[in-house]
């Protein structure tokens, strides 16, 4: 049972009841207003269709920001040292930092333990502590890039490891100072 009140005489009504299927009207003022419920039906439709337009100018639009915002954190300055090279430095706005937590998988623990043994470079080990401060860099970027910043400054990479039961984890904390240049 739905009861819904009616759009022109405001009587409730149960639509599962009616005899038109219409959930806005009862059958009463459905036969009388025929002409009026389409009319109200192609605005309705009309005006779905409008906002399906304007999500859509809006979501390109989005999409648009999302893509300069990605072209300005794939260029975005992260330095170990304390200035810039090309840059003066205007502001200091405060400390950023990003963390990142990735597993070794079992496979890649196996091969790094036979390369303990036998010696060598583990091209798998490398692999991931590769990922992880390319992840890491990323997100400190974005983590700057939210405050406002135009680079980040003084950059450390602090890797830690954690293990047990069986589980192999790196850690790694990226940490700077983001600040604003100078125009």
């Amino acid at each position: 049972m739905d009861i819904k009140s009616c759009q022109f005489c405001k009587k409730q009504f149960d639509t599962s009841e009616t005899f038109w299927k219409n959930e806005t009207t009862c059958d009463v003022c459905y036969e009388k207003n025929t002409e009026n419920i389409e009319q109200l039906r192609a605005e309705r439709i009309e005006a779905l269709e409008q906002s399906r337009i304007e999500a859509k100018k809006e979501l390109s639009e989005e999409r648009e920001m999302l893509l300069k915002k990605q072209e300005t954190l794939k260029n975005f300055p992260l330095t170990t040292s304390i200035q810039f090279a090309k840059y003066e430095v205007e502001e200091e706005l405060g400390i950023v930092t990003a963390e990142c937590v990735f597993g070794m998988n079992l496979f890649r623990e196996m091969f790094a333990a036979v390369r303990d043994v036998v010696g060598g470079r583990s091209s798998a080990s490398q692999k991931i502590l590769r990922d992880l401060r390319n992840t890491c860099l990323t997100e400190l970027k974005q983590e700057a890039f939210d405050l406002g910043a135009d680079g980040v400054l003084a950059v450390d990479l602090d890797y830690q490891e954690f293990s047990g039961q069986g589980k192999g984890m790196l850690f790694l904390v990226a940490s700077g100072t983001a600040v604003k240049f100078k125009k």
